[in-house]
């Protein structure tokens, strides 16, 4: 039986003056399930593109901070502590920083792992 699951991508925005950003991570909620899951993948090559000087080790610390409090890492913070909706809900609410987040979208599911591997493939790794 398909499950409702959410799903936001996670972007580097290297510049936010300039409103410009690649996508570098997925996370799939389904509350059903009590699932929770990042993926991420940081091409610093293209990146560049967008910003020469960019930190690249700054923003992959970023996504591992964001990684580890999705998964519920003790030492993520006190986000780390909460249930899986609520880490859905601060992971994506919006910020003004190097790793931003878009809106919230939804879908049907019956293996919400499988989702994950699915957006990655075709939202966040570079087109083949």
């Amino acid at each position: 039986m398909p499950h409702v699951f959410e799903y936001a991508l996670l972007r580097a925005v290297p510049r936010q003056e300039r409103g410009e950003f690649m996508n570098v991570g997925v996370i799939v909620y389904c509350a059903p399930l009590d699932f929770l899951c990042a993926k991420t993948y940081v091409d610093g090559e293209r990146l560049r593109v967008l910003d020469p000087h960019l930190d690249v080790e700054t923003l992959e610390s970023s996504l591992k901070h964001l990684t580890n409090s999705c998964d519920g890492t003790p030492g993520a913070g006190p986000v780390s502590r909460t249930t899986v909706g609520q880490r859905f809900r601060w992971l994506t609410a919006p910020r003004s920083t190097i790793v931003q987040t878009s809106p919230a979208h939804t879908g049907w599911t019956d293996d919400p792992s499988a989702e994950v591997e699915r957006l990655f493939q075709a939202l966040v790794l570079p087109p083949r």
